[in-house]
């Protein structure tokens, strides 16, 4: 009888024990673990540390627009004006542009040319991956088969035609132009486009992508329809 107590307080002891244990183990872990290794972290780092050095730069030529106003108080303030509108037309994609840069040249790949398949277009979906591909990179200018790229592109299907900013893209062949703003932009575009694993599923629709050399002057068109300001309203004068 007396074993049977025991064994019956040891087992009440023992369960106790281990709901004590479980208690406290889950007030003292985290309600979420950072799982990322130390190279995820460099890279969220580093992401972080170009997002300010990018808001720097911003907070920079503000000032700087700031200063002209305020010396051309009362000299010129209206060609200060004028060249803001002027700088502002050049950053939302109005005018054309020209600088360092390359093309990337979008035709029938060989194999499609031998067995004499026919290409008509290509896809909205591919061509928005490879526009993605390339926007990677900061400060590109880029227009697709003369159509200038800005931020409010649409590039989708209309019947039945692939279009940018409501116009038709061409049959390929045609050519992407894109301004890196240097050299060395322009050569890890390069670089990136010929390794980029997109390069297979435009195989798979029977076309080739050929990024070439950087150049030291490429123009892209300014963009020549109307933007959408829709949620924008004129502010009222006091």
């Amino acid at each position: 009888m007396k074993k049977k107590v025991i064994s019956r307080f040891t087992m009440i002891l023992f369960v106790i024990g281990l709901m004590t244990a479980i208690q406290f183990n889950t007030m003292n872990e985290p309600d979420s673990r950072d799982t990322r290794d130390v190279w995820e972290i460099r890279q969220d780092l580093s992401r972080e540390k170009q997002l300010h050095s990018e808001l720097l730069s911003e907070i920079g030529t503000l000032d700087e627009t700031l200063s002209k106003y305020e010396e051309a108080a009362n000299d010129s303030p209206e060609q200060v004006l004028r060249e803001t509108v002027e700088e502002l037309r050049q950053e939302a994609g109005l005018t054309e542009i020209s600088g360092p840069g390359l093309k990337v040249i979008i035709e029938p790949s060989q194999e499609a040319i031998v067995t004499g398949q026919n290409i008509d277009q290509i896809s909205p979906a591919l061509l928005i991956r490879l526009v993605n591909e390339i926007n990677r990179f900061k400060g590109i200018e880029m227009s697709i088969d003369g159509k200038r790229i800005i931020n409010t592109t649409p590039i989708r299907d209309i019947n039945g035609r692939t279009t940018i900013n409501g116009k038709p893209v061409g049959t390929p062949p045609f050519e992407i132009k894109i301004v890196a703003g240097t050299l060395d932009n322009a050569e890890k575009v390069s670089n990136h486009i010929k390794a980029s694993p997109i390069l297979d599923d435009f195989y798979i629709d029977n076309l080739s992508v050929n990024a070439t050399e950087p150049q030291d002057e490429i123009t892209v068109e300014g963009y020549d329809g109307e933007l959408e300001l829709e949620h924008l309203e004129a502010a009222e004068e006091e």
